[in-house]
């Protein structure tokens, strides 16, 4: 159970440190065009982090008492996979390429700073 908790917890950590870093540093620094084939790139490690944490949280509650907030968890992740979907498959094609990803990703960083508060919280 513990290995399956530090899975969830490192992905969530890997997920939510490459937004920063491409929001924080990478985008400030660099033009729409370079920042757009990185963001094309990290889209496919959002989607094994969210992958890998939902197939975590899944295996915790099958295996072991369920997490606390477990739906709640769930649905989180489920709605942070939904966005980086998109933003990797159709806002990858509208011209305010910058400025919709850095809102889709915003959102992403709350969920990822409120399932990380979770985590923290439980002992």
């Amino acid at each position: 159970m513990l290995a399956l908790r530090y899975v969830y917890v490192l992905a969530l950590a890997l997920w939510l440190g490459g937004m920063v870093v491409l929001g924080a540093v990478v985008a400030p620094v660099l033009s729409g065009v370079v920042f757009g084939a990185i963001l094309s790139r990290f889209h496919y490690i959002a989607y094994g982090a969210g992958t890998l944490a939902l197939v975590s949280l899944a295996a915790m509650a099958l295996l072991g008492p369920r997490p606390r907030a477990f739906a709640a968890r769930s649905a989180i992740v489920g709605v942070m996979l939904l966005i980086a979907l998109y933003s990797g498959f159709v806002a990858l094609r509208v011209e305010e390429l910058h400025q919709l990803s850095t809102r889709l990703m915003m959102a992403n960083i709350i969920g990822a700073l409120v399932l990380l508060y979770w985590e923290a919280k439980e002992q």
